[in-house]
């Protein structure tokens, strides 16, 4: 049985005297795709900041391949391995799809700006590479449409694939997806469920997926965690999370009470 990618335990945050995350022990294996759900406000996006360090939880541990990570600042644990992508699209708006994935490769740079002027040897030789794996990028999230496009005046839902490109192009060995379908139709999320499987598949990285839509939870991701409030107060595979009595009252309501 393979140790966890990344390993939660007991993790506390309040402001103030608000709790917002209560004793929140999570983990997460190489093969899984892990989602959190919850009612608004249950704690899900405030967790996630606590992974890459945008909160620092006044209690517990955070440890991503056999590191505390719990205090680190955001670009550590970028440069650790985990990527995001966030509610609100965040994105150069004004630069094309290509440059907005070259730009997420800064974390990989290795030649100073010396190697960068002149351009030659094995400051070019860097540049090959870090063309290669953007193209791989665009290939796998059919952008290839749109790579030379301005953001900003991209569709929403091309936007966000854009953003997953992004996260992709700093090599991430576990992905962090808040909210990755919100405000998108029908055609655009089982668009963005395949592209997910196929990142699963085809990269072999993790995710923790935040999401709303429970049939997309059913159908992409490994196992379950519920939140309320700030508590965990289920775990599992969908189908079994489906039916937890304390899920229904607390997230699924009425409506799984009338099937």
């Amino acid at each position: 049985m393979s140790a966890p990618v990344l390993q939660a335990t007991e993790i506390e945050l309040h402001f103030g005297g608000l709790q917002v995350l209560r004793g929140i022990d999570f983990q997460v294996k190489e093969d899984e795709i892990v989602a959190v759900i919850g009612p608004n406000g249950a704690g899900k996006t405030s967790f996630m900041n606590c992974i890459n360090g945008f909160y620092r939880p006044q209690g517990g541990r955070i440890v991503f391949k056999g590191k505390d990570i719990t205090r680190l600042p955001p670009h550590k644990i970028a440069g650790c391995g985990i990527s995001r992508t966030f509610q609100n699209i965040e994105l150069y708006t004004g630069l094309s799809t290509l440059d907005n994935l070259m730009v997420a490769r800064h974390i990989h740079l290795k030649r100073g700006a010396f190697w960068n002027f002149i351009y030659f040897g094995p400051s070019r030789r860097e540049e090959v590479r870090h063309r290669e794996v953007v193209e791989d990028i665009i290939d796998l999230l059919e952008l290839e449409s749109i790579r030379k496009n301005i953001v900003g005046q991209l569709p929403y839902g091309q936007r966000k694939r854009v953003e997953l490109g992004r996260a992709l192009a700093t090599e991430p060995e576990l992905l962090l997806l808040d909210e990755p379908m919100t405000g998108m139709n029908v055609e655009e999320k089982e668009d963005m469920a395949r592209f997910i499987l196929d990142i699963a598949e085809l990269k072999k990285i993790p995710m923790i997926l935040v999401e709303h839509d429970m049939e997309v939870v059913t159908d992409i991701s490994t196992r379950v965690v519920v939140l309320d409030f700030g508590r965990k107060i289920a775990e599992g595979v969908p189908d079994e999370v489906k039916k937890n009595p304390d899920v229904i009252r607390a997230y699924l309501g009425a409506e799984e009470e009338k099937a």
